[in-house]
């Protein structure tokens, strides 16, 4: 049997690893005490709130360029939208369908299609991939630095850096049964 290569397979997988590390972290934020979700901490972002915020904000301006959108920096207008870790939870969820139904609509020939990123007084046009290469950096270095503040508070940081592989089924069974997904949708 001979595979033929998919160049939208690594998005659509990187989608649904960004969506599964994003459901755990915020599985373990909800365990925080009162106070240590808002706590002032060491880091880019001086909270865990304002980091999961801040990570909010930029998937809501990149997923809307990559859909055509012009939401641009409107997207961080309020820098922290969420105070409530339930509500910011659900907002992430929504903003990674989004990312999940984009990334499994793509054809190889979107890969190199340009996407316009409205930063306010000026366009910025770039390859779709590097846009969705550069967001997944964005957003797994900003969930690093809140699995280090996870180590300054009751909760200990969850698991982050498997799902991608075979190997880790039986390490995502908990999430992938909570999203609804078989390993199918995750392998495909």
């Amino acid at each position: 049997m001979t595979e033929t290569s998919d160049a939208t397979r690594v998005f659509r997988k990187l989608a649904r690893a960004n969506a599964l590390a994003n459901l755990r972290l915020h599985k373990a934020v909800a365990l925080l005490q009162p106070g240590e979700f808002e706590a002032r901490r060491t880091s880019f972002f001086p909270s865990i709130r304002a980091t999961l915020n801040h990570i909010l904000v930029v998937d809501w301006f990149y997923v809307d360029a990559l859909e055509g959108g012009t939401l641009g920096p409107k997207a961080w207008e309020n820098e922290e939208p969420f105070a409530d870790p339930a509500e910011l939870r659900t907002a992430q969820a929504d903003v990674d369908r989004r990312l999940l139904t984009l990334c499994d609509h793509l054809t190889p020939g979107d890969l190199a299609r340009t996407v316009a990123v409205h930063r306010g007084s000026r366009i910025q046009t770039d390859r779709l991939d590097d846009i969705l290469s550069h967001l997944f950096q964005h957003q797994t270095h900003h969930r690093g630095q809140v699995h280090a503040m996870l180590s300054g508070t009751s909760v200990k940081p969850p698991q982050l850096d498997e799902f991608i592989v075979g190997d880790d089924r039986a390490a995502r069974a908990t999430e992938m049964a909570e999203l609804g997904w078989r390993e199918a949708d995750l392998m495909g």
